[in-house]
């Protein structure tokens, strides 16, 4: 069958490119040490003693492990005695939910897309059912989960229309990883649609997530406080990505003195550094959120520019800014998750290119949340002019109105997912011996 040739020629590419893989990982491992940590789960090696029948949930990285927070508890309401395996793909998710674990539950890393890598992290583990977060689909894990007898759910599914076309060239490997799926919960119904066009067969609307995390008051307030220390205001560019930072800089030298502070947070730790360079290449003084535990030093109320370089505050930072740019939305990278935001009552400035988040940028937009512009230079104008709008109040009134009328997803998922942890456990693998791998 060509599906099975085409998955055989991956499997040796990827056997082939392990030692890139694992270097990769070490290179990261320097400025993020869990990515060394435990590294042998990632080609299927177990510290987690085994116990069969706990619910396995993927989330790769720290965007979705919030997102599996609001289901975990929903799922936990309805099952008091659930007992969790969780797995990560990224050092920022893996730190954030090693805080959802109980005793009773398992954390470890998503094995390489082996065969012989998932088989023995399947065989371990045994799980109950598997939930995967979002779009992580991979063919030799589903291949072995289906051997298995182990039903994998695809939940808070959303699948843009720019993927479903790459995803066709690559149609005979995904397709059947794809059609395994025992169940698909997605966010909307557009992204319905494109996965039952990726070949998915079980797919209703559940809505998304990411409406029920809810952002801890006490540090939405402590931001606030902050504000109220430092006499002006605050633009936060939020989850800023490769390429964003350089043109927001220059539109920020436009800004008439005196300027508000502008907090920048980049997407991904690793880029600390390069970012802070770029800001005082730029002329600007710089104070990081590192430098200090708790309050601002003086020094920092009269910077010119922090930089969020800390992992986890993101609801401190919406806190603090009155408006935020949507980091991603301004070159051809998707956006980020504009929820959160808004849910901390932070209006936001988004750019044109929002097609990872399509429904929720729309309905934000819709509901006064978010506004969206042409490019960085006229959202970084709208952002200091929102910053001493009278109206500012109007607006942030209904960010908070728009997260809480789309909440109720994490019941609606916990329900459906209910059914697939009544089943008898998995059995382990292909009962004829096979060739180690």
């Amino acid at each position: 069958m060509k599906s099975e040739l085409v998955r055989g020629g991956y499997s040796w590419l990827l056997r082939l490119l392990a030692p890139a893989y694992l270097a990769r990982l070490w290179w990261r491992g320097r400025n993020e040490p869990l990515y060394r940590a435990a590294w042998r789960e990632r080609f299927g090696g177990v510290a987690a003693p085994p116990e069969a029948g706990r619910l396995w949930i993927h989330a790769v990285s720290l965007g979705e492990t919030r997102a599996a927070a609001a289901l975990i508890d929903a799922l936990r309401r309805a099952r008091p005695g659930l007992r969790i395996l969780l797995t990560h793909g990224t050092a920022t998710g893996r730190a954030a939910g090693q805080r959802l674990l109980r005793e009773g539950d398992a954390q470890a890393w998503l094995p390489y897309d082996t065969p012989g890598a998932v088989a023995r992290f399947l065989d371990h583990h045994r799980p109950a059912a598997g939930v995967l977060m979002e779009t992580e689909i991979w063919p030799n894990l589903m291949c072995a989960a289906r051997e298995r007898g182990i039903p994998m759910v695809l939940a808070n599914a959303r699948l843009s229309a720019r993927s479903l076309a790459k995803g066709r060239r690559l149609d005979a490997l995904l397709r059947p990883a794809v059609a395994s799926l025992a169940s698909v919960l997605a966010q909307t119904e557009d992204d319905a649609r494109r996965l039952r066009e990726a070949g998915a067969d079980a797919v209703a609307v559940f809505g998304n997530l990411k409406f029920d995390v809810t952002p801890p008051p006490g540090i939405v307030t402590r931001g606030l406080r902050w504000r109220e220390g430092l006499g002006r205001g605050v633009v936060m560019a939020a989850s800023t990505r490769e390429g964003e930072e350089g043109p927001l800089l220059d539109a920020w030298k436009a800004v008439p003195a005196p300027r508000p502070l502008l907090l920048l947070v980049p997407r991904h730790p690793q880029r600390f550094d390069e970012v802070a360079a770029m800001v005082t290449a730029a002329g600007f003084t710089l104070e990081r959120r590192s430098a200090w535990p708790d309050a601002p030093s003086g020094a920092a109320m009269a910077a010119d520019v922090w930089l969020g370089d800390s992992v986890g505050e993101m609801p401190l930072y919406y806190g603090m800014a009155d408006v935020a740019l949507l980091g991603g939305s301004f070159e051809r990278l998707g956006g980020q998750n504009l929820i959160e935001a808004a849910a901390c009552g932070c209006p936001v400035v988004m750019g044109p290119h929002t097609f990872n988040f399509a429904e929720a940028a729309r309905l934000a937009a819709e509901a006064g949340a978010a506004v969206r512009v042409r490019d960085i230079a006229q959202g970084v104008e709208r952002a200091v002019a929102l910053v001493g709008d009278p109206q500012r109040r109007r607006v942030v009134e209904q960010a908070l109105a728009f997260t809480a009328a789309h909440r109720g997803a994490a019941d609606r998922m916990a329900a459906g997912i209910g059914p697939f942890l009544d089943r008898r456990l998995p059995r382990r693998g292909r009962s004829r011996p096979r060739r180690p791998r």
